[in-house]
């Protein structure tokens, strides 16, 4: 079997591969400083939580997946200690969830470990050619329809 070059596949496999490979980075890098067992499917419920207090309720419509599912989600979340329900203070009847201040920590660990990786692709290629290359997949990704979803925290998990 002869072997693929990289620069051989069609963008969108390339761009696939190249989030893959740098969400690993990140991942290595959070749990290298303690924040264990988080998956990359969390950071699409965790991206709620960052400004909001949602319901599971919410956060199903928001991710597009059944009550049960996100309940699922979140109940991960809170064995590992970076997310937790409580009593909305109006209504006692309704619960919110929140990231707890170790999930605040690991966004902030994720945040450091991708200007890391940033830099690290900036010296590989050269400050212009990452901007260029961030320019390209920026106006790639609105030709998809994907940027509203990236500005307003609504990333949906693959399908």
């Amino acid at each position: 079997m002869q072997p693929v070059d990289a620069r051989d596949l069609d963008t969108g496999t390339l761009a696939l591969f190249l989030g893959t490979a740098a969400a690993a980075v990140v991942q290595d890098d959070l749990e290298a400083a303690g924040f264990t067992g988080l998956r990359l499917s969390h950071g699409y419920l965790v991206q709620h939580l960052v400004e909001s207090e949602p319901t599971v309720g919410e956060l199903a419509v928001k991710l597009e997946v059944t009550q049960q599912g996100a309940s699922k989600a979140v109940a991960e979340l809170e064995r590992l200690g970076y997310a937790e329900r409580f009593a909305d203070p109006r209504d006692a009847r309704v619960r919110r969830v929140r990231l707890t201040s170790r999930g605040r920590d690991a966004v902030e660990a994720a945040r450091r470990a991708r200007r890391s990786l940033e830099e690290r692709f900036r010296r590989r290629i050269g400050e212009d050619q990452l901007g260029e290359a961030r320019a390209v997949l920026a106006d790639l990704l609105d030709e998809l329809g994907g940027t509203g979803a990236v500005r307003r925290r609504e990333v949906r998990p693959p399908r």
